[in-house]
């Protein structure tokens, strides 16, 4: 062996049952992770199948427009989205629904956000009662538009995304609240899609969320995605096999197993008398969209209180990703950063029987997928090929663990992408699909390790108590 490796090996040697334990420790979690995928996949595809044949439902639809439709408010938290805020407030205006208010919340954006939609929309200063049943920070004013009676702005003090939400609950008047983020845009039916399980099943359904897919390369007219295509840069390719992967395998399978437990903050509808009933949103998170599904899960537990939750593929939102390296490592580390801050906060649900299903299959799929992932992932590149250059690890034990393992990440990345396929239709062409399946390939080198890294920065900045989501640089939606 090489003289520069002598000390690690002397290391090693001097730490064996560590060093074999902590292997055995990777290896099983890679098995536990790669069985949770498998388990997931078949139980997608039966929920994919049972929402396509009740979307071609007539009488659903027919459900859906008559005069019982359940009213909803679309809150639309905005920090600094001068680039895109008019195409979203413009796409609210344009769903087809029967009865819905778009409420602004302007959380002191220090750009043009709040001007160019006083400018835009010829919003005027007005008065409207409300009481303040959840906290939030001072408003200063409210607008209304003549020309829209049912759009609302907010002008208030900089309170972060879940302080602005709660502000928009307050003013809300409808029983139903849709979060919608102020850098995305609905498609103009998503609305009608994602209130039908509230329809169905008006009781119990306590909160519904949606597809979110990337807006990055697509045609935008008048607040609508016109033409669907893709990016050109790599990063929101490889972020597009992301959220197809995360929201048509992970959510659909959680969903039909009653364990969801995330809600995406992009575009998730609840029961504003719930959410009142919780306190709110928290504002000590930066996964505020996961802290109030596990909240309101945590409550109506305690409250022994019938209840669903629901995730449906077909309601799309359309959201713009970051394109620099920079934006996205600050993105998922704080990603990472909430999840651990939720998971930690409401970490006695864990395999909790008081807590059903959710404490024994979703709070452990997420401490395995979430939580352990990241640092397990990451301790097996350091010591995987430590152990290889030291002689403890056979070369062909070797190929065939890193072969598995890259053919295994090709195949639920391949699958998601089939199902969306074939029952979506997403993909407008067989060049895109291409171009797709060659990022599921491209993604195992390089990026998908790069990812691992800005999480394990979220397991850091966790440890450090750092707080606050930090600044976005936002291009905008691109325009015909």
């Amino acid at each position: 062996m090489p003289e520069q490796f002598s000390p690690v090996q002397d290391f090693v040697m001097n730490n064996e049952i560590w060093v074999l334990g902590l292997s055995w420790w990777i290896l099983s979690m890679s098995i536990i992770q790669n069985l949770v995928y498998l388990i997931q996949l078949p139980l997608a595809w039966i929920e994919l199948r049972t929402y396509s044949q009740a979307e071609d439902s007539e009488s659903s639809w027919q459900m859906l427009v008559s005069d019982i439709t359940m009213p909803v408010s679309l809150l639309v938290p905005a920090y600094n989205e001068e680039a895109s805020i008019v195409q979203n407030v413009q796409a609210m205006l344009a769903l087809e629904y029967p009865e819905v208010e778009v409420v602004v919340i302007n959380d002191g954006s220090k750009d043009k956000t709040l001007k160019h939609l006083i400018d835009t929309f010829s919003l005027i200063p007005v008065t409207r009662a409300y009481e303040e049943e959840v906290p939030h920070a001072v408003i200063r004013r409210i607008y209304s538009s003549p020309r829209h009676p049912h759009l609302f702005v907010i002008d208030k003090e900089r309170g972060g995304k879940a302080d602005a939400i709660n502000a928009g609950i307050n003013i809300c008047r409808n029983p139903l609240f849709c979060v919608v983020d102020g850098d995305s845009l609905l498609e103009s039916a998503a609305l009608l899609r994602a209130v039908r399980p509230f329809m169905e099943d008006p009781w119990h359904m306590v909160a519904v969320g949606g597809t979110i897919r990337v807006a990055n390369g697509c045609e935008i007219r008048a607040g609508q995605v016109h033409k669907v295509s893709l990016a050109r840069a790599f990063l929101p390719l490889v972020q597009t096999i992301e959220y197809i992967r995360a929201f048509l395998i992970a959510r659909l399978a959680l969903s039909r197993l009653g364990v969801l437990t995330i809600i995406s903050g992009a575009f998730g509808i609840f029961r504003r008398n719930i959410a009142v009933e919780v306190g709110g949103l928290s504002t000590d998170t930066v996964g505020e969209d996961f802290e109030l599904v596990i909240k309101i899960h945590r409550y109506l537990r305690d409250q022994k209180r019938a209840y669903r939750m629901r995730y449906v593929p077909e309601p799309v939102c359309w959201t713009e990703v970051p394109e620099t390296m920079k934006s996205l490592g600050r993105q998922r580390a704080r990603w990472e950063r909430g999840a651990l801050e939720v998971f930690f906060k409401y970490g006695d649900m864990l395999f909790n029987p008081r807590y059903g299903r959710i404490g024994m299959i979703g709070f452990a799929h997420a401490l395995i997928v979430d939580i352990l992932g990241p640092l397990t992932e990451v301790l097996g590149y350091i010591l995987v090929p430590l152990l290889f250059m030291i002689g403890m690890l056979d070369v062909n034990f070797l190929m065939a663990y890193l072969g598995l393992v890259f053919v295994f990440g090709l195949f639920i990345s391949t699958t998601a992408l089939i199902l969306e396929e074939m029952e979506l239709h997403r993909v407008p062409h067989a060049r895109d699909l291409l171009i797709l399946l060659a990022v599921c390939v491209v993604e195992n080198f390089g990026y998908r390790q790069i990812s691992n890294y800005w999480r394990l920065v979220g397991w850091v900045q966790y440890l450090a108590g750092k707080k606050g989501w930090g600044d976005m640089i936002r291009k905008g939606l691109a325009r015909a």
